[in-house]
Order: structure tokens, then sequence, then C-alpha cells
């Protein structure tokens, strides 16, 4: 194989983008130059890459010992679900170890280290790709919150909702059923008391018209009531009595909850933007104009154009009539 490392990312890729852990991808080449086994992590409680891969291998009956393990994140050191994937590795005879990322949890960091200290051949080996599709897990769990979404609909002009508050459907149906696949990779969807008392949302991920596998947990955020509404129809919901969003984004990391969109509206949106914690913004605009109505985001206080947030890695999108814009807001890693 040319490439292991690459192979191992595109493993990887295979592993589902919501839950607490990373994407992780693993192949292992045997003494002899082939591929003796190759295995990826597909969620919380299941095995990790490697050991998937040393499963793998032995199902086909392949030879490990002496074998180099190439890993796009750092082995883990630690007993959590499932055990050490230092242990799995040495115990199998494993000799080298390549892997693509470091892990930035101190729980489970130091894996190269403790390889090394059993005689295991265990190298940083950097890979671009790999960081790439770990991005948002690494900023998570390095910042110990969430990394920050933000999504709205809105024409032209910016506004999300006539001047009567409705805006059902500012944009099309391809737009729509990507906003659907989005949320179906984030652990929660944020939204304030104003929205569900307005528009009562399902905050589902029904990808092609369908209920995903992976609901998000719908968060409602806000001291008002709302009895009855129907993100309330199961236990895969909870509200947060508050306006901070310190205070909501320390109870979403408690849970675990790596990733989290924002759908709103205006006034939670423009508190997230407001506390600075915003990581990417998806902005679906449609080619209508309205004038008046609400508009997506609030006063942020800034007065002048060199304070504007402006964000990096832009990428845009044709979703029929319709463009997704998306854009990071850049703060490390």
């Amino acid at each position: 194989m040319s490439d292991p490392m690459a192979r191992a990312v595109e493993l990887a890729s295979r592993g589902p983008e919501h839950g607490p852990n990373p994407r992780v991808g693993c192949v292992l080449i045997g003494a002899n130059g082939h591929v003796a086994g190759e295995g990826f992590h597909l969620g919380a409680g299941t095995p990790h890459a490697e050991v998937a891969a040393i499963e793998d291998a032995r199902a086909r009956g392949m030879e490990l010992a002496g074998a180099t393990a190439y890993v796009t994140l750092e082995p883990c050191t630690h007993t959590g679900r499932t055990g050490p994937c230092v242990d799995a590795l040495s115990a199998a005879g494993v000799a080298a170890v390549r892997y693509a990322v470091d892990d930035p949890n101190p729980d489970a960091a130091g894996g190269g280290e403790v390889l090394r200290s059993r005689g295991v051949d265990a190298q940083y080996a950097p890979s671009v790709a790999a960081h790439e599709l770990n991005r948002r897990w690494l900023l998570a769990v390095a910042r110990r919150r969430p990394y920050v979404i933000a999504k709205w609909a809105a024409t032209l002009d910016g506004r999300t909702a006539a001047s009567d508050g409705s805006s059902f459907w500012i944009t099309g149906e391809a737009a729509r059923e990507h906003a659907h696949a989005v949320r179906a990779g984030v652990d929660a969807i944020v939204v304030g008391t104003g929205t569900v008392a307005m528009d009562d949302p399902w905050l589902s991920a029904r990808p092609g018209g369908r209920e995903d596998g992976h609901q998000p947990l719908r968060v409602v955020v806000g001291n008002r009531s709302t009895p009855g509404a129907r993100v309330w129809r199961d236990d895969n919901a909870i509200e947060l009595r508050t306006h901070d969003v310190g205070v909501v984004l320390a109870a979403l990391h408690e849970r675990e909850c790596r990733v989290v969109l924002i759908e709103g509206g205006s006034v939670v949106t423009t508190a997230f933007l407001h506390a600075d914690v915003v990581d990417e913004i998806h902005a679906y605009v449609a080619p209508m104009v309205l004038g008046a109505g609400t508009s997506a985001v609030g006063d942020l206080g800034i007065r002048t154009m060199a304070d504007a947030l402006r964000g990096q890695n832009l990428a845009t999108t044709s979703l029929g009539e319709d463009v997704l814009i998306v854009a990071r807001l850049e703060k490390g890693l």
C-alpha cells in the first residue's frame, strides 16, 4: 500500500460525525509489507480503531508480530468505555506505530510516550487530512466546551422572518434537506424559548424525509415556560433556565456534546456571537427581499468596519435557488 495513513483517514471518515469520541482509522502493515488488518471506530462504546484493526487481522489469520500500525490519532492510554489502545497494540506484538494527530485529551494523551517506554517505535507522523477530519472534536476537547455552529436561513437583505412573524419557507427544499443532514451530524441543537413559542419546531434530523438514527439533543434556553411544545415529545430534550452562554456551554460539555448547532432565533444567535464562542457560521441565503422583518443577527456592539467579525476558509454551495455560505471564525488549532 503506497500510503497507509491516507487509507487510515479514509477509514476514519466512515465513523459517525456525532458523539463524544473522535473519528479514528487504523491500518496494520505486517512485517512482510502487506496489509494485515484495517479498522475504524464506530462510536462510543465500540472497539477503538486499533482494536478493530487487530481483530480484523486475527480474523484474516494474519501475523502481527513486527507489524506497523498507522493510526489517525495518538493511541489512548486510559480505560473508559473500552480499554487502552496502547495495551492492545503492545500485546499484539506491533513493533512500530505512526500516529497523525496528538491526542489533546489529558485523560487519554501520552500514548506515544507509553509505547516508546515499552520498546515500540512510536512516532508522530502529521497528516493535514487527519487533523481536518477531527478539527471540531479537537477544538472541543482542547477548549473543554462544544464546537459551536451558528445557522440561519435569511433573505438577501438578511431577514429571517417577515414583519408579521412568518418565516416558512425562506429557503427551498434542497437547502432544507442540507440543513437536516447537518443536524444528523451534531450532538445538540440550541434554540431560545421565543423560537419554541413562535414556531413550535420539531428540531429533528430528517435527511431524506425520514427520522435519522441519530437525533441530536434538543436544548431550549431561557426563562419562559413552553409546556406542550413539540420539543418535549420525548426525553431527548432539556431546558436550561439561563441567559448565560457560558452556563449553556458548560452544561453541554458535561454531557459530552462536542458539536452544537445554534438555530436561533436572533436573540440566542446574537448572544453566542457576542460572547465570541461561535466557531463556524452556516448562512443559507435565499434570492428574495423583504425590506423589513427580523434580522438574522442583532446588535453586537460593533460600531466600525475595522471591528467586524470576518470569517475565514469561506465556502459556498449552491442548493437549488439558494446558496449556503460557510465561514469559520478561527480561534486556533
